[in-house]
């Protein structure tokens, strides 16, 4: 969809004008997302509210106390809500591929930490499960239920009871949240459109020395989005842009895991010798996943598992990030035209989808170490990443 409503760039070191408004309805609908989120992350109950409302807790975090504070808002006993991938594992039977998530019944006597966490990590020592667990009919608000502990970066396994009908007023009484489940499943659309910039700053680099910051957050969020400014490339007819999802292994740390921290500074090099660029750096670590449940995927790895089944075998989809979020910051930037640094033929139909005229893709190969061989060759044959 086309994206409008550009706003001006301005000096450097300064703060940045707003972004395209929002109205006021939908800036709190997303601050009550985020904040759902964060309590989900505590390790508190959360009612999602709808035609059926759940409450509901995320499965790594349970505990003696928190389930005994769910199970008091519900009518019946808690479900164990797990993405179809990871309720395969668990039920021991072929995975559902059209249902967004599966709910599976827990006997009373087994509702307690020790047996629930391993089965919402398969990277714990598992339990026996055999006959014990049986799939029961999937409630309306499950499918919105694991989306909240994915923007939570939590592992997308919550436990849910249908409320009773007086579950609202006793959430509000034992102030937790209460988020739509509608809001949660429109969230990554809302959070784009809410996207501003903040502050531009310059910051010299050592391979591009005339470089500027640009921050962007969206309505009542802790994460923030970056773009790379490399000389003026407002100003030129396509600027080389690169879509570059952070990794706090490979760009901070130079983990040889995978090949992140050389396509960073290897785009850096490349945008300045071309004179121009901007490098959109994306808080969205693991393709969507976060860095703990990266982790996760990684010891995964170590069993065996590639890189795109780890994830899925986590309950996340192969890749969970918004390209939305980077064509809406171009957009901000004043930059329509662009030709794309990038071997992922996904990010080149994002930005064409969202209405950014990708004119070039240009290469950005980064030879195996030795230790990523393998992770390069899935990218290409199960990712489809070009290799020339």
């Amino acid at each position: 969809m086309p994206l409008e409503n550009k706003v001006p760039r301005t000096a450097p070191g300064t703060a940045a004008e707003p972004g395209p408004t929002i109205p006021g309805p939908q800036a709190l609908s997303l601050r009550q997302v985020h904040r759902a989120a964060s309590e989900l992350r505590r390790g508190l109950p959360v009612l999602v509210t709808g035609e059926a409302p759940l409450a509901v807790l995320a499965a790594e975090h349970a505990g003696r106390d928190s389930l005994a504070e769910l199970v008091s808002l519900g009518s019946e006993p808690p479900l164990l809500l797990l993405a179809p991938v990871r309720a395969a594992a668990v039920l021991r039977r072929p995975a559902e591929q059209t249902s967004p998530a599966i709910a599976i019944r827990v006997p009373d006597a087994l509702l307690d930490a020790t047996f629930l966490r391993p089965l919402a990590d398969p990277t714990a020592k598992q339990p026996a499960t055999a006959g014990m667990l049986e799939a029961v009919p999937l409630p309306p608000a499950a499918g919105a239920a694991l989306a909240l502990a994915k923007l939570a970066r939590l592992l997308p396994a919550v436990l849910a009871v249908p409320a009773h009908a007086d579950a609202a007023a006793e959430a509000a009484r034992r102030n937790l949240i209460g988020v739509p489940a509608a809001d949660v499943l429109t969230y990554p659309g809302a959070a784009a459109a809410g996207l501003r910039q903040i502050v531009s700053a310059d910051v010299p680099l050592a391979d591009a020395p005339d470089s500027r910051v640009v921050a962007f957050r969206t309505e009542g969020s802790a994460i923030e989005h970056l773009a790379i400014l490399i000389g003026r490339p407002e100003k030129a007819e396509a600027p080389l842009v690169r879509i570059h999802s952070e990794c706090f292994t490979g760009d901070l740390l130079g983990s040889m895991r995978c090949d992140c921290g050389e396509q960073l500074r290897g785009a850096i090099r490349r945008m300045a010798e071309d004179g121009s660029g901007v490098l959109l750096y994306l808080a969205q670590e693991g393709r969507g996943i976060g860095l703990v449940n990266k982790l996760r995927a990684y010891t995964l790895q170590d069993r065996g598992l590639d890189t795109l089944d780890a994830n899925r075998v986590l309950g996340w989809g192969a890749d969970e990030r918004n390209f939305l979020i980077g064509a809406t910051m171009l957009v901000q930037l004043g930059i329509s035209r662009v030709r794309l640094l990038t071997n992922n033929p996904d990010k080149l139909a994002a930005l064409r989808a969202c209405g950014v005229d990708v004119v070039g893709r240009e290469a950005h190969m980064i030879p195996p170490n030795g230790v990523n061989d393998e992770y390069l060759a899935t990218k290409a044959a199960r990712f489809g990443h070009l290799l020339d």
